[in-house]
């Protein structure tokens, strides 16, 4: 993405509107979703764009995913990075959320994990949808967000909470001042988004209601403060800081942004050509490449995918230690 509006010389600029300078080792991040590929241009980004608001970064990056996207390569990619694939029915995500979720606290490890609760883009169909729940549940109807799905949200912080593996939640409310590119058609005609706003709230756990009826009113009220914040932004200044400024983060300095797109471009350019030359000139790059064909699409149709495969492992070798522990302290 960052590349394509580089060459057709439409760079996204990245302002931050941030209300704490904390960074703690476990979050949960919500966010709203504005548009087909704005996935693409934050998960390109992910939290780097908030180096001036965040004093770290965490070491496990997590997201939860259309479980179709699992079948693609770049959903490979994801599989080895332990994303959680969801198929949008809780009948069928709620045990898969739960061994997941469990996994992650037993790890240990640093994690921060991006949920999307609206669960789909705003376009006119879902808006429709969206009202028509508000209609049917006597909420308010919304014209710059969708209504979020409560269950899944709830059911995660519940989770990660049981298992002392949350710190804070951060509210990631996004905005585009010009034009949301909605189809592949808008990016090859080079209609990228000329800046793209970022409002960041973070509530420490503490501060989040333990109970499940309160968690869902919680969420429904920080997306009652998006809908108002966004009608703000688009109506007041197209700015979510009061003063009127947002921050540029000084990571994104020209110099820098210029250099690193550079390298992309050079490295984008050379390495899926020297890919093409290896496979013509050499045959072990050729079966080397079918192999991996082959080994992600069968695991994928045995398994399900590699995240499963981690985690039944991760499964095995914990009931394996605890049968020694017993073994031995029975002994």
């Amino acid at each position: 993405m960052s590349l394509l509006s580089t060459i057709f010389r439409r760079p996204a600029g990245w302002l931050l509107s941030a209300s704490h300078g904390v960074m703690e080792r476990d979050i949960l991040c919500t966010c709203t979703i504005l548009g087909k590929f704005f996935w693409k241009y934050i998960h390109a980004r992910s939290f780097s764009t908030f180096d001036v608001y965040l004093t770290g970064l965490v070491s496990l990056d997590h997201r939860l995913c259309c479980g179709h996207l699992a079948h693609t390569p770049s959903g490979w990619a994801m599989q080895v990075a332990a994303f959680v694939f969801i198929q949008r029915k809780w009948e069928d995500d709620k045990g898969h959320f739960e061994k997941m979720l469990d996994y992650f606290c037993d790890i240990r490890e640093p994690l921060q994990l991006l949920i999307f609760p609206e669960g789909t883009d705003l376009t006119a169909n879902t808006k429709a949808r969206s009202n028509e729940f508000a209609e049917k549940n006597g909420l308010q109807k919304y014209e710059y967000v969708l209504h979020p799905r409560t269950t899944g949200f709830t059911f995660v912080v519940e989770r990660l909470r049981e298992g002392d593996n949350l710190d804070a939640i951060h509210d990631i409310t996004v905005a585009y001042p010009q034009n949301i590119p909605q189809t592949e058609k808008h990016l090859l005609n080079g209609n990228f988004p000329k800046e793209i706003h970022f409002h960041v709230q973070r509530y420490p756990i503490e501060t989040v209601p333990s109970s499940k009826e309160e968690l869902q009113l919680w969420c429904r009220k920080r997306w009652e403060e998006k809908e108002e914040r966004l009608r703000h932004f688009y109506e007041d200044g197209k700015c979510f800081s009061a003063t009127g400024q947002s921050i540029v983060p000084p990571c994104k300095s020209e110099l820098r942004v210029l250099t690193v797109k550079c390298i992309s471009l050079l490295y984008w350019t050379v390495f899926p050509l020297g890919m093409l030359v290896l496979l013509y000139l050499y045959s072990f790059a050729r079966w080397y490449f079918a192999a991996m064909i082959i080994f992600f699409v069968v695991q994928q149709k045995i398994f399900g995918g590699l995240e499963l495969i981690e985690l039944a492992c991760h499964q095995y070798f914990r009931k394996q230690q605890k049968f020694h522990n017993t073994k031995i302290k029975n002994n």
